[in-house]
Parts: C-alpha cells; sequence; structure tokens
C-alpha cells in the first residue's frame, strides 16, 4: 500500500512538473527567440535537467518526512524522473512535426488534456467535484503559459 503511494507521489509530481514547466518554456522560448531548435534544446533540457532535480526535490522531501522506508524514497524518486523526463519529451514531436506556433498550440491542448485525465483520477479517488479540481489545475497552467509568452515577448523586445 505504501509503494504504491510513493509510485502515485512520483507519478503526479513528475506529470504535472512535466506539463506545466515544459509548456511554460516552451511559450516563452517560442514568444522571445521563435525558432524551433531553441525550443527543441529546451524541451531536451527539462527533460534530463528538470527530471533530475524533480527526482532529488521528491526523494529529499520524502526523506525529510522522516516515515518512509528506502524503497518507497526510492520508488519516489525513480517515478518523478521518468514521469518528467517521459512527457516532457512527448512536447518535443509537435515542435518536429508542425510550425513552430502550430506546434505550440497543439502542445497547450496536449498538456492541458494529460493535466485534466491526471486531476479527473484524482478528484475520482478522493470523491472530489472532479470539475472544479481539473478547473483549478488548469487554470493555474493558463497563468503560466500566459505569463511565460508575455516574459518572452519582453525578452525579444529587450534583446533583439
Amino acid at each position: 500500500m505504501k509503494e504504491a503511494h510513493s509510485l502515485k507521489v512520483g507519478l503526479c509530481f513528475g506529470l504535472t512538473s512535466a506539463v506545466i514547466t515544459t509548456l511554460g518554456l516552451m511559450v516563452g522560448l517560442s514568444a522571445g527567440t521563435h525558432s524551433k531548435l531553441v525550443v527543441i534544446g529546451g524541451i531536451l533540457t527539462i527533460a534530463v535537467a528538470d527530471a533530475f532535480s524533480d527526482a532529488l526535490g521528491i526523494h529529499v522531501a520524502e526523506e525529510s518526512e522522516n516515515k518512509h522506508t528506502t524503497k518507497e524514497i526510492w520508488q519516489s524518486t525513480v517515478a518523478t524522473f521518468l514521469a518528467k523526463f517521459i512527457f516532457a519529451l512527448t512536447f518535443i514531436v509537435p515542435v518536429i512535426i508542425f510550425s513552430l506556433n502550430l506546434a505550440i498550440i497543439i502542445s497547450i491542448f496536449w498538456g492541458i488534456f494529460i493535466l485534466s485525465i491526471l486531476s479527473y483520477y484524482i478528484a475520482r479517488q478522493q470523491n472530489k467535484n472532479a470539475f472544479k479540481i481539473i478547473f483549478e489545475h488548469v487554470a493555474i497552467t493558463i497563468v503560466v503559459i500566459i505569463i511565460t509568452n508575455y516574459v518572452g515577448v519582453i525578452v525579444d523586445k529587450i534583446f533583439s
């Protein structure tokens, strides 16, 4: 039972972080550089560096609670890394196939879809209103997308 909890923590954290961080980076880099190469490089960087960072963050957080076995801590760590790494990489596909603007739109819908499925799953497990939880998580994602878009636009105006 506790092992399932460890895997769920890692998967939920890694998936959520993959969506929000990758979309924020993609939107900001796209708005600031308009370069597929830069966006792909950013996604790959997120998939590797941020996946390790998030995995270590979960590892330390789980250790700090002083209530998990070493096995449970490592399960959360590995699940976080794999979820973040794999789901971040899925955002490369539209960038490779489509124009950058279309790829960003497709990626936003893909990310919102992933978060909505995860949010629905969480709501059902907690017997809570799924619409409310989905709305909350998607709204935060949209705020991140809007802010990072404007950051990219500002960087483009200042440095180009």
